[in-house]
């Protein structure tokens, strides 16, 4: 059987592996070692080198998914998005990004890149006249999100692709909310694929792992850079989230179906001023993930009523949790401007459209209606108080 025409789940479960040569069992083994003999052999080993056999069996299943020829993993998603960018981007370079962007990114260019004499651009919006008009003689990347955290925005991957190549571009993705599951940005010419494996890889709240996908040509340049930076993860997290994988086809599906429903139940509700999930009809990019997309990602965000105090509607939730991270199993929710956000000044945070009220709800696999019935008692509670 040919490896290329293998299902989705079929990769998730199989491509990766660590074959157990000495007792054959079902799943890869672990190995644990940091220390790994360098003569008669022919690999020299070392985990910050990213090639312990756990290491290299793993990128192997996530260039699979990305469509791609090799991949790296890293110690978070930040690791893997500042090591990127500082590989392809040198003193007096260039980068065009959104300005709609994860606060964790968007800190680390405005905090970091002067330190390195690295200019930068945000677009204004997302079309391709947006990011045209910042690209300039000394730009190197074009950076993007898509879809965006937390408005979930989309971006047009062949377009940007397109336009890049035009002006010898590289090109980077955050697919981190949409997934290898509900999208392979290479298939629309993206030359980098990037991930916060935290979040849909990882799936249960108990990895922080990043990962990056793309040609061999461009893994070696950024391997150059992170063997020197030393952001590589531990065998033991590696083994936990090359298990965790096998599972998140199964996972991110289900969780579409519930965001979608849970998308047009918070659309139709008294107390919600406004949804952002690319599912809706109405939202301004839907037609546009459709074409690029398979499903809607299991993330949206979504605005309360101004009257209500939004701290307080969050304590009264009883099954969602408000927590930092996102795309476990459980469905969890956050305010972005007090936390992945929160770096950010009030202003940066207007420019971006991140109103106070705002909440990023990560729709995990629970019963849709249970997760209703938590919310509506939320809205309940909190409305009466306000009333006192």
């Amino acid at each position: 059987m040919k490896s290329e025409n293998l299902g989705i789940n079929t990769i998730c479960t199989h491509i990766g592996e660590v074959e157990d040569k000495q007792f054959k069992g079902a799943i890869s083994p672990l190995f644990m070692s940091s220390s790994y003999a360098y003569e008669d052999v022919e690999v020299k080993r070392y985990p910050r080198y990213f090639n312990t056999p756990n290491q290299e069996a793993l990128c192997k299943k996530i260039a699979k998914l990305e469509k791609c020829e090799a991949a790296l993993i890293f110690g978070s998603g930040m690791a893997a998005v500042s090591t990127t960018m500082l590989a392809f981007l040198h003193k007096g370079d260039h980068v065009v990004l959104p300005q709609t962007l994860y606060g964790g990114t968007y800190n680390f260019v405005v905090e970091e890149f002067h330190k390195f004499g690295i200019e930068y651009s945000f677009a204004e919006g997302f079309s391709e006249t947006d990011f045209s008009e910042k690209i300039q003689p000394n730009t190197k990347v074009i950076f993007i999100e898509t879809p965006s955290n937390p408005l979930m925005r989309i971006t047009d991957l062949e377009i940007i692709s397109k336009l890049a190549k035009q002006h010898g571009v590289i090109t980077m993705i955050d697919n981190t909310f949409a997934s290898p599951v509900n999208q392979t940005p290479a298939d629309f010419g993206i030359d980098i694929m990037i991930h916060s494996a935290t979040k849909y890889m990882g799936g249960h709240s108990d990895i922080c792992a990043g990962a990056v996908a793309a040609s061999e040509e461009h893994i070696k340049i950024i391997w150059n850079l992170a063997k020197n930076l030393g952001g590589s993860l531990s065998d033991y997290t590696v083994w936990l989230l090359e298990r965790s994988m096998k599972t998140m086809v199964l996972r991110v599906k289900a969780q579409n179906k519930n965001a979608k429903k849970m998308a047009k139940w918070l659309e139709k509700h008294a107390m919600v001023e406004k949804v952002y999930y690319p599912g809706l009809k109405n939202h301004p990019d839907n037609a546009l993930a459709k074409k690029q997309m398979t499903g809607y990602t299991g993330m949206l965000s979504f605005e309360i009523n101004n009257s209500l105090n939004v701290e307080e509607f969050l304590k009264a939730l009883k099954l969602i949790k408000p927590s930092m991270s996102l795309a476990g199993v459980e469905s969890t929710i956050l305010s972005p401007a007090k936390t992945s956000h929160g770096l950010l000044s009030p202003e940066a945070r207007k420019e971006q459209g991140i109103e106070d009220g705002l909440l990023r709800f990560s729709v995990g696999i629970e019963e849709v209606e249970d997760l209703i019935a938590d919310l509506e008692e939320a809205f309940q509670k909190v409305s009466k108080m306000e009333k006192i």
